[in-house]
């Protein structure tokens, strides 16, 4: 149990994140807000009840009283050895009668439509909720394709087939959406069937941005896009020799993930103008950590062509004619949003396809909401200018929001961009929005691998990260969800 003290009020709560385990005691507490060191979800110390992402499930809160300068705690030991669910996470109201006729569609199978799903629900909203997705499984955490590259799908499940059934959310996995009719309110899937709906959700994510060169169709190349290919990539790799193209952190998790034998034979490429110039922390933290464990990277430079036998990858051939072996090539160089089913419809969209929201996770259509990967969304760190951030915990935010919209409550986004990844056990946060710094302020030492470091933009931090210094992102993380300004000077 954790106890804390606010002010002259005591609290008795339980003591991990029920995300991945953190010790809260370790983290920062501002008000009634109590936030995750590890991965900022933030919780009311009062109710127990999630205020930031990326937990699914509230912690517990436990009676508190205080006779005679004494503070006892009441509970039940059957809950204190339980996962954190509480009843703040429960339906509220709903029984397998639907009582309310309207069918609310989400179309997605990640993070975003989940967080929807059981919003509705807690809500009191007791019509039918329908999840549509092409993937095979229920959502799962994606995090873990590039951090444990060794479990099987159902390892990594964030809710199980029953809790769905159990709170009346219906799953279709490879359910395609080929086309939406706004007029009739009615989504078209590819095997041929179509679906009404009063409101949809929009939350079909993105997929990885596939090279078009030659030899792209090869077999062993893989975007790590699902837990198959997770698994299959550790298994060819090892011992093999591994191309992975592009520098993104994702792809340098995944390399810190693999065996000594693969990352002793790994190769890494990147494309052009993607990072010319690297901060010295990157290069001083991740790069070279990477680097001392024989991983090789071959910077400011592009795959022009990938070469094979017998249908399968062998060799990558750089812009600069460098030839590399590659038994396995993965690629890792950006995202683009699964959106081309909606072109030639009245809905807005950016030059990339990315869906244009308002705050209240709004498109351009009435009764039609979009979330996640797929959207461009207003940014209060940005003062308001749109941008995509394709974060699992800004995914869940956007979900949340646009259930209680879909419920008529008028609510606005308010969330900060969290990110986090491990390379050979350092941990690397990152917190806020950084697009368009224009200055740094880094803390800690280069050299021994432990620091902080603030992005500036008009002369106030608008962003920050770290490696091993998890608590100090948090913190900074709350500073700004709480409109707090931090000028450079404070920084330093």
């Amino acid at each position: 149990v954790l106890l804390v003290r606010n002010r002259k009020e005591f609290r008795a709560l339980g003591s991990k994140c029920p995300h991945y385990g953190a010790p809260l005691s370790k983290g920062v507490l501002r008000g009634e807000r109590l936030r995750c060191p590890w991965h900022g979800a933030c919780f009311n110390i009062r109710t127990g009840d999630i205020e930031e992402y990326p937990a699914l499930d509230c912690i517990s809160c436990f009676k508190v009283t205080v006779e005679d300068g004494k503070v006892f705690i009441t509970a039940k030991k059957k809950v204190l050895t339980l996962p954190a669910v509480t009843e703040h996470r429960q339906c509220l109201g709903f029984r397998r009668c639907l009582l309310n006729k309207n069918t609310m569609l989400l179309l997605g199978g990640g993070v975003a439509a989940l967080v929807c799903a059981e919003t509705l629900r807690q809500e009191g909203f007791t019509g039918r909720i329908i999840i549509a997705t092409n993937e095979k499984h229920v959502p799962y955490d994606k995090t873990k394709l590039s951090k444990e590259m060794n479990l099987k799908a159902a390892d990594i499940y964030l809710r199980k087939p029953e809790f769905l059934e159990a709170q009346g959310i219906e799953f279709w996995t490879e359910k395609e959406a080929v086309s939406v009719d706004f007029q009739k309110q009615e989504v078209l899937f590819k095997d041929g069937s179509s679906q009404k709906y009063h409101q949809l959700l929009i939350a079909t994510g993105s997929h990885s941005g596939f090279l078009k060169v030659p030899g792209a169709d090869l077999q062993n190349i893989y975007t790590l896009q699902t837990p198959e290919e997770s698994s299959k990539i550790l298994e060819l790799a090892t011992g093999k020799n591994l191309v992975i193209v592009g520098a993104s952190f994702i792809e340098k998790s995944q390399a810190s993930r693999l065996p000594a034998p693969a990352r002793d034979t790994n190769g890494t490429s990147l494309q052009p103008g993607a990072a010319a110039e690297l901060p010295a922390w990157v290069l001083a933290g991740p790069f070279q950590m990477l680097q001392n464990k024989g991983v090789k990277f071959h910077m400011k430079t592009e795959l022009s062509e990938l070469k094979g036998k017998d249908g399968k990858v062998t060799e990558a051939v750089l812009a600069n004619r460098e030839n590399l072996p590659a038994d396995v090539v993965v690629v890792g160089i950006g995202s683009t949003p699964n959106s081309v089913f909606l072109k030639g419809t009245s809905i807005a969209r950016d030059d990339k396809g990315a869906i244009l929201v308002n705050l209240h996770m709004q498109t351009n259509i009435p009764n039609v909401f979009a979330a996640g990967d797929v959207v461009t969304f207003p940014v209060a760190l940005l003062g308001g200018d749109s941008s995509s951030i394709r974060h699992q915990q800004v995914a869940e935010a956007h979900g949340h929001c646009a259930a209680l919209n879909m419920l008529k409550r008028g609510k606005e986004l308010h969330t900060v961009p969290y990110f986090w990844t491990t390379l050979l056990g350092k941990s690397i946060r990152y917190a806020g929005c950084g697009k368009g710094y224009t200055d740094t302020v880094v803390k800690g030492s280069l050299e021994q691998q432990k620091f902080l470091i603030f992005y500036i933009r008009d002369g106030l931090v608008t962003a920050a990260a770290s490696l091993n210094c998890d608590p100090m992102v948090s913190l900074i993380a709350e500073v700004l969800y709480l409109g707090k300004q931090i000028s450079k000077e404070e920084a330093e």
